[in-house]
C-alpha cells in the first residue's frame, strides 16, 4: 500500500485533488461535510455521521438516493490504497454538484463526493487531561433555523470568530447568538455542570448538532445523569462547577478557564470521558 505525508483525496471515487471551478460547493458553499475520527483504522460513529449528512441533504434539497452506498464504496477504495490505521481523520464532503451560474440550482445535478484522509492532530499539552483555556468571541452567530444543526459548508462565521485571537494558550472561543444566548465553540459543542445537573445549549436556531455531543447526551441519560438543553446566558456558565467542550476529533476537553473564571476538571467530565472511551471500544 502506498503512503504519503500529504492528505489522500478521492473526488467521485477518483484519486485527485482537483475540482471543477463550477462546483456549487466552491461557488456558494452549497454542500455539507463530516469530520470523522479514525481509530486503529476504524471510522468512529460513522453511521451517525452518515445520518447527519443525509439529514443535511434533505434540508438543503441535495439528491441523496444511493449516496451513502457510493460513499461506502469510496471508503473501501481508500482502504484498498491506504492503511487506514496510519491516518487519524476522514473528512467527507458532499456538494450539490457542478454546473450552472446563479443561485438557482439546475435540475438533476449529480452530487460531488470528496473523501480526504489526514493525519490526526497532535496536542503536546494533553488538553483532554489537563483542560483548556477558552475566550468569549466578539462575533455573534446569526439565527438561522433552516440551517441550524446541520454541518453545511458555509463556515465564515467560525472563520471570522477564530481569527479574533492568536494566543496559543487559548484553545477555543465561545460563541453567543444575536440575542446573547450561549451556542457553542468555534469548532466544538459546549457542556457544563451546575449542582449535579448537566446543561448544554439548544441548537434549533444556530450551531451544529455535534455527533459526539449527541452521543454524550445518550450516554449521560444511560448513566442516570440529568441533562437539560435550553437557552442560557453567559452568566449561567460562569456559575458552573465544571465545563467541557467536545467534537468528533477532540472527544472531550475539560474547560479550566474563561477570562478570570477558573474550574477544576470535575468528576462528571472525567466520567463521561471514560464512558465515551468505552463506547468507542464497543462500536
Amino acid at each position: 500500500m502506498s503512503m504519503s505525508l500529504d492528505p489522500v483525496i478521492l473526488v467521485n471515487g477518483i484519486l485527485t485533488d482537483s475540482l471543477p471551478v463550477t462546483d456549487r460547493g466552491l461557488a456558494y458553499g452549497d454542500g455539507l461535510f463530516e469530520t470523522v475520527q479514525l481509530q486503529d483504522g476504524r471510522p468512529l460513529l460513522l453511521e451517525a455521521h452518515f445520518e447527519r449528512l443525509l439529514q443535511g441533504c434533505r434540508r438543503l434539497g441535495i439528491a441523496s438516493e444511493g449516496l451513502v452506498a457510493r460513499l461506502r464504496d469510496d471508503l473501501s477504495r481508500l482502504a484498498s490504497m491506504q492503511d487506514l490505521a496510519a491516518w487519524g481523520v476522514l473528512k467527507i464532503t458532499v456538494t450539490r454538484g457542478a454546473g450552472g451560474r446563479g443561485y438557482l440550482p439546475l435540475p438533476d445535478l449529480v452530487p460531488t463526493r470528496i473523501l480526504m484522509l489526514s493525519r490526526a492532530p497532535v496536542h503536546a499539552d494533553a488538553p483532554a487531561v489537563n483542560g483548556v483555556r477558552v475566550r468569549l468571541c466578539d462575533l455573534r452567530l446569526a439565527l438561522s433555523p433552516r440551517l441550524a444543526g446541520i454541518k453545511h459548508l458555509n463556515r465564515l462565521e467560525q472563520v471570522l470568530a477564530r481569527a479574533e485571537w492568536t494566543d496559543p494558550a487559548i484553545r477555543e472561543g465561545l460563541l453567543l447568538d444575536q440575542e446573547g444566548w450561549l451556542v457553542e465553540g468555534t469548532m466544538s459543542n459546549l457542556f457544563w455542570v451546575c449542582a449535579g445537573r448537566i446543561f448544554t445549549p439548544q441548537l434549533d436556531r444556530s450551531g451544529v448538532s455535534g455527533i459526539v455531543r449527541n452521543r454524550l447526551l445518550a450516554l449521560a441519560s444511560e448513566e442516570g445523569l440529568e441533562v437539560e438543553e435550553g437557552r442560557y446566558p453567559l452568566s449561567h456558565l460562569e456559575q458552573a462547577d465544571e465545563a467541557w467542550l467536545c467534537n468528533s476529533l477532540i472527544d472531550i476537553w475539560p474547560v479550566t478557564a474563561l477570562a478570570e473564571r477558573c474550574w477544576p476538571v470535575g468528576p462528571v467530565t472525567r466520567r463521561l470521558q471514560q464512558l465515551l472511551t468505552e463506547d468507542y471500544r464497543a462500536c
